[in-house]
């Protein structure tokens, strides 16, 4: 692809739209990149490594697509899509992509690309380890770690992308086309970006828009809005069930996770041999065997993998005991479905932190499971009057505001006892309080170590 002397915006100055620039300027392209935030803001290194490239900078306001005449706008995931820039383009007729769809048309590798409302990181972690294990020359990122684009040219076709890819990337790609396709679960999510169910649906399913007959779709069976996906699938597709048999596909019986895709069923893994764990864990291991199976790597190997990955970071991941309560980091849980999720995979008292910045959700399943599940429940944030109302709605009385991050934890701590889980499992998306569900996933580890040694 020529970029050489070819107008391209980038709106977004976060990892992957650094990246995108930086790509552009180096082909020849006459880039400008624009962002909301002030120079002070944003990461003076790379910015400087920019303008050295020839990249101008429209910094502290909305760019004029019309003063620019570009042909081409990059927008990163974080950029609203009524964002004036954005419908500017729109209105023009200029092409609008994300940074996997500038990627995905300038690679050679074939890609796994992972999507859903929950799971995705760790699904895409753990192919990672599966592929890698079996010696195939693997690159993962996307919505997680290294932007795709920064790689994407140097693969070959004997390499493999794997990929986590949003709601907010699949919306502006256009030829996107992975070999492997996964979607792991749909639930309301991002309805304030999307504004309607419908709306999130459709960019989820455009992961498979592009697909022919040659390649593959992995679906939920268990998720009815998934499995309505398939009657739109010009591909193979394949399902995997945690509750059901399914006659094809991949599931569970009898406590192993299984694979049936011609008549033989044959056994892969124990559930219990897992280190990942929870109902929501095995259906990622199921939508990963199934992915990996397809990419011909071989039952043993596969096996081999599932048995030693360790839970990624932020997602029910076991920060440490003390006093004989275990405190468990599921920051990732940003969406109330995630934290249900989190919640059926203890039998344990639990001692719930939750709230945060709201993303329209509906918080009423969350309340009925934590009057199910919940011994107490401490509320932080902005959304915490929101939940407090739902839950005592249903009957749950035992809730404790607190008036910082920090007050939670330890208010969490106070309402614990030997033999109880005091998790954070939010529902709710970080940015009232922090930069991103990292940042608060490293803050409450912080101050759980603290704790350990007062």
């Amino acid at each position: 692809m020529n970029w050489r002397q070819k107008k391209v915006v980038v709106i977004g100055a976060a990892r992957s739209g650094l990246a995108a620039a930086k790509y552009l300027a180096e082909r020849g392209a006459e880039v400008w990149l624009n962002d909301l935030k002030e120079r002070s803001e944003l990461p003076a290194e790379a910015l400087t490594e920019l303008e050295e490239r020839g990249v101008r900078l429209v910094l502290g306001q909305h760019v004029r697509l019309a003063t620019l005449l570009p042909q081409l706008v990059i927008v990163s995931p974080g950029v609203p899509f009524e964002a004036p820039p954005l419908v500017e383009a729109r209105e023009k007729q200029i092409p609008v992509w994300s940074e996997i769809e500038l990627a995905a048309r300038v690679t050679r590798a074939p890609i796994v690309a992972v999507t859903g409302t929950n799971g995705k990181t760790t699904t895409t972690c753990l192919l990672e380890k599966i592929f890698r294990d079996a010696d195939y020359h693997t690159f993962t990122g996307g919505n997680i770690g290294t932007p795709f684009i920064s790689k994407a040219e140097e693969l070959t076709a004997q390499d493999l992308a794997v990929l986590e890819v949003s709601s907010f990337q699949l919306a502006t790609t256009e030829e996107f086309h992975p070999h492997v396709a996964i979607i792991l679960n749909i639930t309301p999510d991002h309805l304030d970006r999307h504004y309607n169910l419908e709306g999130y649906i459709a960019a989820k399913a455009k992961i498979f828009a592009k697909q022919t007959a040659e390649d593959w779709l992995i679906l939920n069976w268990d998720d009815e809005e998934t499995v309505a996906m398939a009657a739109r699938a010009r591909t193979n597709v394949l399902f995997f069930s945690r509750i059901h048999i399914l006659d094809k596909g991949f599931y569970v019986d009898d406590g192993w996770i299984i694979a049936k895709v011609e008549d033989q069923a044959v056994p892969i893994v124990r559930v219990e041999d897992l280190q990942i764990k929870g109902g929501h864990n095995v259906e990622n291991a199921l939508a990963a065997t199934a992915a990996a199976w397809v990419m011909g790597v071989a039952a043993s190997n596969i096996a081999d993998s599932l048995r030693t990955f360790q839970p990624v970071a932020h997602r029910l991941e076991p920060v440490l005991t003390y006093r004989g309560v275990r405190y468990i980091n599921d920051s990732k849980g940003t969406n109330p479905d995630a934290a249900i999720k989190a919640l059926d995979a203890f039998s344990e008292g639990i001692v719930l932190i939750a709230g945060g910045k709201s993303k329209g959700s509906d918080f009423l399943p969350f309340a009925w499971k934590i009057k199910e599940k919940v011994k107490a429940l401490v509320l932080v944030g902005e959304a915490a009057p929101e939940i407090d109302a739902v839950v005592r709605k249903v009957g749950y009385q035992n809730v404790h505001y607190a008036e910082s991050f920090v007050d939670a934890v330890h208010r969490a701590s106070e309402l614990a006892e030997k033999g109880d889980i005091v998790l954070l499992s939010p529902a709710c998306a970080s940015f009232d309080m922090f930069t991103d569900y990292e940042q608060r996933g490293d803050v409450f580890k912080e101050l759980v170590r603290q704790l350990a040694k007062c």
